[in-house]
């Protein structure tokens, strides 16, 4: 069975990617899908420095079950450059949340894609207005906006102060690039191996190589020359036949910025054995029902170049979800094995 592939595509309205019509996307704020028991701000704070973590992505998964017909995963990491360590991963978060097919939020009828997009659907609950997670602080002076965190407001300050207090509504909010990534929608197509066969891989790889010179993969032309020696030809990697299954792997589709495939196995970046090998031995069971997690998708390293953020860096991250998806209330957390070229000691994840 082949992998299912990711693409980020700009959305032509953003309003498409509400929590109405189910999307999956990378960046903005994220679109909760249980509308009440939103993860608390502690929950979605790093454990070293104690910053908020920043939304990075959510893909739409359901199941299709009774109990888990919608199904949506989500991944939040910190941005200091400090959390970010080799083949670790505990300055991420994944959730995982999902509803039967009759819940209190959301139709049993497929959304209409029809005409002019329909606004979201509303929680109860306050969301920052600086990232749009759980706001369990109000601002001081005018209590009508609030935020997740001391520090997201000492940044919103700027767009709000002018409204702030007068009684009058405020203007749109324009997204904070150190708070928020840019928004992309994630478009999934069905991986393609019959060009990759009829193709001598070689051909392929070299294909592949020589857009990446020449700037013509996306947006890969943005990205460092010493980024691109470090995924796609360091010196280093030139041995590690990992690294040339990955190279040869996605070079029909340079683009690819998720690979999803449940109970598939990732497309390593890296020797595990040199990297992640503990971690894939000591992989944890779920937390809220005991069974065993399996593989569900992987964040490429192309997603780096649309991040916009100097201080982010990974090979592969690999998320491991309840191989049941088990019946929860409100977000789960799963699980993110972050896997690296560098080889590092490899034993705190999250």
């Amino acid at each position: 069975m082949d992998f299912d592939l990711g693409f980020a595509e700009e959305p032509n309205n953003p309003a498409w990617l509400s929590n109405r019509y189910f999307p999956s996307k990378l960046g903005g704020q994220p679109a909760w899908l249980e509308l009440e028991t939103l993860p608390s701000a502690a929950q979605l704070k790093c454990k070293e420095c104690h910053s908020q973590k920043a939304f990075l992505c959510q893909l739409y998964a359901a199941f299709e079950e009774e109990f888990n017909f919608h199904r949506s995963i989500y991944v939040f990491l910190c941005r200091n450059a400090e959390c970010q360590q080799n083949n670790k991963a505990g300055n991420f978060t994944v959730l995982r949340s999902q509803l039967p097919l009759k819940n209190k939020f959301y139709s049993e009828q497929e959304p209409s894609e029809d005409g002019e997009p329909l606004s979201a659907i509303a929680t109860s609950r306050k969301l920052c207005a600086a990232c749009g997670c759980l706001a369990p602080l109000a601002c001081s002076r005018c209590k009508n906006i609030n935020y997740c965190s001391s520090s997201h407001q000492r940044a919103h300050w700027k767009q709000h102060k002018p409204s702030c207090g007068t009684g009058k509504p405020a203007a749109a909010f324009t997204p904070l690039p150190e708070i928020e990534f840019p928004l992309y929608e994630i478009v999934m197509e069905r991986e393609s191996t019959s060009e990759a066969t009829e193709k001598d891989e070689q051909v392929c790889l070299a294909e592949f190589e020589e857009l990446s010179a020449s700037g013509q993969t996306g947006e890969l032309h943005d990205v460092s020359e010493k980024e691109l020696d470090k995924y796609f030809g360091s010196a280093a990697a030139a041995d590690d036949k990992a690294f040339q299954s990955f190279k040869k792997r996605i070079a029909a589709e340079p683009e690819q910025i998720v690979r999803y495939k449940r109970q598939g196995e990732p497309l390593w970046i890296a020797n595990v054995k040199d990297t992640i090998e503990s971690q894939l031995r000591e992989l944890p069971n779920c937390a809220q029902c005991g069974g065993p997690r399996q593989f569900e998708f992987q964040i490429m390293p192309q997603m780096l170049t649309l991040l916009k953020d100097e201080h982010l860096d990974w090979g592969v991250l690999a998320i491991y979800t309840c191989a049941s998806s088990c019946p929860i209330s409100g977000y789960v957390e799963e699980h993110l094995i972050k896997q690296d070229i560098v080889d590092a000691p490899a034993e705190d994840v999250a």
